[in-house]
């Protein structure tokens, strides 16, 4: 254990709820996948067949890390498994909170042409997203990371003007 801390600079126990969050994130994911593609497995084999995924996805997930690493500056090395988090509530959220949000503005594909459709519900989850994203990364806090992170793709989207 002192190892995994030393490697990660977790210098607090408190730290440790970041990376046993990720990876049951990893483990969830593999199972909801494993599900999808064959529902008619057994438990037990299921289990397996996502503990299998989970590895394969920690090995991914780590070699990301290292590029990461370089290019986001972080004080401690587990703050990178914290922003992977923000991420991935953040993408599951847009899409929560996206979706009621087209409906109730009257936005569906029955009275709308299907590329229309898409386009505007990709253009509404896309600022849902950019606004929980900074949220989360506040209420996680990474806030600084985020808005950093957001002042920069708000420039690549030519908006920079209205934050300088």
């Amino acid at each position: 254990m002192e190892d995994f801390k030393k490697r990660w600079e977790i210098t607090k126990n408190w730290q440790l709820f970041f990376p046993l969050v990720g990876l049951l994130g990893l483990f969830y994911s593999s199972y909801k996948i494993v599900s999808v593609l064959k529902s008619e497995l057994h438990v037990a084999l299921k289990l397996t067949i996502s503990i299998l995924i989970t590895s394969i996805l920690l090995k991914l997930t780590l070699l990301i890390f290292k590029k990461l690493e370089k290019k986001w500056v972080v004080k401690q090395r587990w703050e990178i498994i914290r922003i992977f988090i923000v991420f991935a509530i953040t993408g599951s959220s847009s899409l929560f909170i996206g979706r009621p949000f087209i409906k109730f503005i009257g936005i569906t594909k029955e009275n709308l042409n299907i590329f229309v459709y898409w386009f505007l519900y990709s253009i509404i989850g896309l600022i849902f997203y950019q606004i929980l994203l900074v949220t989360f990364g506040y209420l996680l806090g990474q806030g600084k990371f985020f808005w950093e992170f957001e002042k920069k793709m708000l420039r690549r989207f030519g908006l920079g003007r209205f934050i300088d």
